[in-house]
């Protein structure tokens, strides 16, 4: 399958998926708004299962390569904060209503998502979660987070916060123009540093 052929499956199954859920996601609707025959789909996948996997996977590479995350390390310092601040309005710029990316962060949120253990949906959550644990322990180090909570404690906190800040932000994008959002952005990020700032 060619590269252009291939995002166009896998952003239209990312749709599909974010739109009808993944037990209601119809494999004939993907298919067919892809131009392919259903013997053309099964030679590449063996599953509705496998093709989520896919979806997933090659879409949280993407958002990786196109945000350059940083390793924990790069965020030490006194400018721990700003950097914080600044990746999240890299973010903010990929949060097109029309991107995949929103379609992708749309499926962590679904009620019959197939998230169990080793499954890639749940992959991505443990690194993400494992990269969170490690940029407060950073944090802590440079004296930006604060340090009179478990670790664990706080990693769960964060973690929370994070993910009800995101669905709802997910849920509201057609709601909001770009001044809205850099400003959503931003109160985001303080609301963060008066939970984890010393």
């Amino acid at each position: 399958m060619s590269a252009d052929r291939q995002r166009l499956l896998l952003e239209t199954a990312a749709r599909e998926f974010a739109g009808a859920g993944f037990e209601r996601a119809s494999l004939n609707r993907i298919i067919k708004t892809c131009g392919m025959s259903k013997s053309s789909f099964y030679h590449y996948f063996d599953s509705k299962e496998e093709l989520f996997d896919t979806v997933v996977q090659r879409a949280a590479s993407s958002l990786r390569d196109a945000l350059h995350i940083p390793s924990p390390e790069q965020l030490a310092g006194p400018d721990f904060w700003e950097k914080i601040g600044m990746l999240a309005q890299q973010l903010l710029t990929l949060t097109d209503p029309q991107s995949w990316y929103v379609d992708f962060g749309k499926l962590f949120y679904l009620e019959d998502t197939p998230d169990q253990p080793g499954r890639e949906l749940a992959v991505v959550l443990a690194q993400i979660a494992h990269w969170l644990e490690e940029v407060l322990a950073v944090g802590r180090a440079s004296g930006a987070v604060r340090g009179d909570l478990p670790p664990s404690l706080q990693i769960e906190l964060t973690f929370a916060l994070l993910r009800a800040m995101d669905r709802w932000t997910l849920r509201h994008l057609n709601e909001m123009g770009p001044d809205s959002m850099q400003e959503l952005a931003a109160s985001q990020i303080d609301l963060l540093r008066r939970l984890l700032a010393p």
